[in-house]
């Protein structure tokens, strides 16, 4: 039987794949974008979790809520890479921070 515990350590790992993403790679956006999803599906593991193991059904409500938030988070993150690169040519995080003026 899957404990607690291993839904847990599950949720960790995602979560810590996620952070080491984003800290490994600082030069691509959609890899970001990528490990900041991961990282709202490893919250959205532990809320499943805790909620299944206490009979409560609010945390399964609560991930329906983020679940929402993370779909209009990407929807407007690829719109501005796709802005950005049609006007700098590139999605290059090294590059897109300089400012123009």
């Amino acid at each position: 039987m899957i404990s607690l515990g291993h839904y847990l350590a599950l949720g960790a790992v995602l979560f810590s794949i996620s952070v080491a993403g984003i800290f490994i790679n600082r030069k691509n956006v959609i890899v970001l974008l990528l490990c900041i999803e991961l990282m709202l599906l490893a919250v959205n593991v532990n809320f499943v979790a805790f909620s299944r193991f206490l009979g409560d059904v609010n945390g399964q409500i609560f991930v329906f809520f983020i679940l929402t938030v993370a779909a209009a988070e990407t929807a407007i993150g690829l719109a501005i890479l796709v802005t950005l690169f049609r006007n700098r040519g590139t999605i290059n995080v090294d590059q897109i921070d300089s400012m123009k003026g």
